[in-house]
């Protein structure tokens, strides 16, 4: 298929043109592709010019092991004002007391959550990977499995999204865990905190929250926050919908003893030196979603999420949890179309729409080949999109997988997603 896109003239990458060509043609490769497609893998985004320029700033250079005002290295002026912004500004973001912006992404936070509150053989109650959980709440494939005991909890009810919460209750009564792990990778409806702090209560469990990928919707205020339902810590990325670089960062409510565990275990028990760039970096954007017009931006987020959803019900296509609540979809295409998730996700590939295979709820599929497709609309509202444009992008999608035999109707969607790129060109403050 040949079509012909439009070409981005990118002013990040000259000197790297002149040093390393083959590192340049991948650079700039990703930058016409990011271009000319649709992003709607829901935990990916665009982050701002400021934010790409902290990342790639001097700070590269430093070594500050340790905290702020606390350091094992000398010269530390400049990286103590940096973290303490970041983590000045979590706080004010999510309404917390303790902040650490030391973890290098979400699963080393979730791991070093795990070493600072159990002891090996402990217990982690923790959603079910199929019905929407991550592989670090448990998934037998980890590392983490051989040290901690991981018991799960489910949907009730596939078809609207229901937790099981009564037998949630049943199993944390018989298998006694020390932590309750709320949070998902692949669910789209909320969750109901107050039962999960109800549950911890009463079998005496620390309550946390996995939040990476609603963390821009809570901090935009159109999502809730768990601390709210009096939820003990929370972990998060700061990409996705926060629009951050890809990092992480763990969230303390009130306890000085959680927070103390959880910075002694991130340094000197499992990192070293922090990626001081990242940090500051870090600390951009959550600047950035301190301002009105990022609630404007997350409540975009999830019009857009409603608008697609309206076209799969209407087109009778299948979704896990009946719709969304937030910023994704998970769609059952093999179920609907007859067409597998990794088919799915070649085929909108080929026309510029980027989405990423993923297992459904007891899906008998393998998880390579699984029956869905996971979808959101972060990336595409950076962009612009609203919802009239995302009911486009729905359409698409489903005449990709309806006709992906018709040679003829393929190349003209590619060329309805060129035009919907030229239309909605990644914000000038982003490039």
């Amino acid at each position: 298929m040949r079509v012909r896109g439009i070409l981005v003239a990118n002013v990040y990458y000259t000197q790297v043109k002149k040093e390393d060509p083959e590192v340049f043609k991948a650079l700039d490769g990703e930058e016409q592709r990011e271009a000319n497609g649709l992003e709607l893998i829901p935990s990916e985004n665009y982050v701002s010019s400021a934010v790409r320029e902290a990342l790639g700033s001097v700070l590269t250079n430093k070594y500050a092991e340790g905290y702020p005002g606390k350091r094992y290295y000398g010269g530390q002026d400049y990286t103590d004002e940096a973290e303490r912004l970041a983590i000045d500004r979590a706080k004010k973001l999510f309404h917390c007391d303790y902040v650490n912006v030391q973890p290098l992404s979400g699963a080393p936070a979730n791991i070093a959550t795990y070493f600072a509150l159990l002891e090996p053989g402990d217990t982690v109650m923790g959603m079910d990977l199929s019905h929407g959980g991550h592989l670090t709440h448990g998934h037998p494939v980890t590392v983490m499995t051989k040290v901690f005991r991981f018991v799960r909890y489910k949907m009730k009810n596939v078809e609207t999204g229901e937790i099981d919460y009564d037998d949630m209750l049943r199993v944390a009564k018989r298998e006694r865990p020390k932590l309750i792990l709320a949070g998902f990778s692949a669910y789209s409806r909320e969750l109901d905190y107050g039962k999960f702090v109800a549950i911890g209560r009463e079998v005496g469990a620390l309550v946390m929250a996995d939040v990476a990928h609603i963390a821009g919707l809570i901090a935009g205020g159109v999502a809730k926050n768990p601390f709210d339902a009096g939820f003990d810590l929370m972990t998060t990325t700061t990409h996705k919908t926060l629009r951050g670089p890809r990092g992480g960062m763990i969230l303390v409510r009130e306890s000085e003893d959680i927070a103390k565990k959880i910075d002694k275990t991130i340094f000197p028990g499992l990192q070293g030196g922090p990626h001081m760039n990242n940090i500051a970096a870090k600390a951009v954007a959550f600047h950035e979603a301190l301002q009105p017009s990022f609630k404007v931006y997350t409540a975009q987020i999830l019009k857009n999420a409603k608008a697609m959803e309206k076209v799969f019900h209407a087109r009778d296509v299948r979704m896990i949890g009946g719709g969304t609540s937030n910023h994704l979809i998970l769609a059952d295409v093999f179920g609907s179309l007859g067409v597998s998730g990794k088919e799915a996700e070649l085929l909108l590939d080929a026309v510029g729409i980027t989405v990423n295979k993923n297992v459904i709820a007891d899906d008998t599929r393998k998880p390579l080949d699984p029956s869905g497709v996971r979808l959101g609309t972060p990336a595409l509202t950076t962009r612009g999109f609203d919802e009239q444009a995302s009911t486009q992008v729905a359409e698409l999608i489903l005449d990709t997988l309806e006709h992906r035999h018709d040679n003829k109707k393929q190349q003209e969607i590619r060329q309805a997603v060129i035009k919907l790129a030229v239309e909605h060109p990644v914000p000038a403050s982003f490039v």
